[in-house]
């Protein structure tokens, strides 16, 4: 297993739809376990494979829920179908995303609060289950990555102008750019506290 370096908004795999994986082999498998020791040095909750620089259809996660699903896993070729999201302002506690691929940035966002998830698993087999809550937004959020869609480009006028000083601040939005998890400063702080994931559960 290799940790990979997470790369950053500006990137064009990130961008751009993901193609679907077409062979359930051992390269697949070695993708697999690279994105999850990079999302376990990373101290994420999900990682999809653009975040890598792989343009495949596949995301990992680690996260508990309500739901009877294992809170680690892996879904190859998902569907994910949430429920209508309210218009309301998003709370900026409460409903605060983050992303590895926009590191140390959390900015609040309205998602479905239910979200249908089906796909294959590892070995080509088909998975579904339904999700809720802060799971179904992780869900939401990895299935995005494969969409060629990030967070930030979901969010309302008022937090998208926010984001965007924030990148610009920051010199992202042009390829090159990338961070490596267990090496360089974790953007979020991991490395200050003694926080799990649970506490943690916006930076996907």
């Amino acid at each position: 297993m290799t940790i990979r370096p997470i790369v950053i908004t500006g990137e064009p795999v990130l961008h751009r739809r993901a193609e679907p994986v077409q062979r359930f082999d051992g390269e697949l498998a070695q993708l697999v376990a690279d994105m999850f020791e990079t999302m376990d040095a990373a101290h994420g909750v999900g990682l999809a494979a653009p975040q890598i620089g792989v343009g495949l259809r596949v995301f990992t996660w680690e996260m508990d829920n309500d739901d009877g699903v294992p809170a680690r896993g892996v879904i190859v070729n998902p569907y994910v179908s949430a429920t209508k999201t309210s218009t309301e302002e998003p709370d900026p506690h409460d409903e605060a995303e983050g992303c590895l691929s926009v590191p140390g940035e959390s900015f609040p966002l309205k998602r479905g609060e239910r979200a249908s998830v089906s796909g294959f698993d590892l070995d080509g087999n088909e998975l579904s289950f339904e999700s809720t809550g802060w799971f179904a937004r992780c869900m939401q959020h990895e299935y995005d990555h494969l969409n060629g869609f990030l967070y930030v480009d979901r969010l309302n006028e008022r937090w998208a102008k926010k984001a965007r000083r924030a990148v610009k601040r920051q010199g992202w939005g042009t390829p090159g750019f990338s961070w490596m998890p267990g090496v360089d400063p974790d953007p979020f702080g991991h490395d200050d506290t003694d926080h799990g994931r649970d506490e943690h559960q916006h930076d996907l």
